[in-house]
This record gives structure tokens, sequence and C-alpha cells, in this order.
């Protein structure tokens, strides 16, 4: 059983004392409903204005990393596709021949 002066087993203990500059700390007025609100709407035309320029060219990034990575088996498939359907073209070519010639006397 933990004692007054020991802490429990499982309760974490500070090991580094960590200085703050309270004179540096800067203190915030107390803001009302109205100053609340029109700070939100000031963040985010901020935010929109920066997210207009970031995300287009954040997008193209991601979108040009995943073509290149995605084009070789883009040519892997369309060429399987381009195969089978040439091989199947030509088959039934030679049938449809065969047929004729069987029937012609």
């Amino acid at each position: 059983m933990a004692t007054a002066n020991k802490p429990g087993r499982f309760v974490p203990t500070l090991t580094q004392v960590v200085q703050t500059a309270s004179s540096s700390a800067v203190e915030l007025p107390a803001f009302t409903k109205e100053m609340q609100e029109e700070l939100v709407m000031r963040v985010m035309q901020r935010l929109d204005v920066a997210l207009e320029k970031k995300l287009p060219i954040a997008l193209s990034r991601l979108v040009l990393a995943h073509m290149q990575e995605l084009g070789p088996r883009l040519w892997e498939e369309v060429s399987t596709v381009v195969q089978q359907s040439v091989a199947q073209a030509v088959a039934q070519e030679l049938e449809a021949r065969n047929i004729q010639s069987k029937s012609s006397p």
C-alpha cells in the first residue's frame, strides 16, 4: 500500500524542472462574445487566403506523385488489354474466314 509520502506504483514523477519566462508571457484580455466572433471571422479569412495559395500546390504535388507511381501500372494494364483485344479480334477473323471457306463451293 502507498504511504502519503511516496507516490503510487504507476504515478509518473517529474524528473526535470521546466523553467518558464514569466516576463515574456503575454496576457490576453478577456474576450466578449462579439470579440470572439470577430476573431474567429478574421482567422477564417486569413486561413481562407492561405489555403487558396497552398492547397493547389500541395494537391498538385500529391497528384503528380501518384501519377508517377501509377503510370507504369497503367501502361502495363493498357498493354495487356490491347494485346488481349488484338488476339481476340484476330482469332475471330480467322474463325470467320475458316467458316466462309468451308461454306464456299
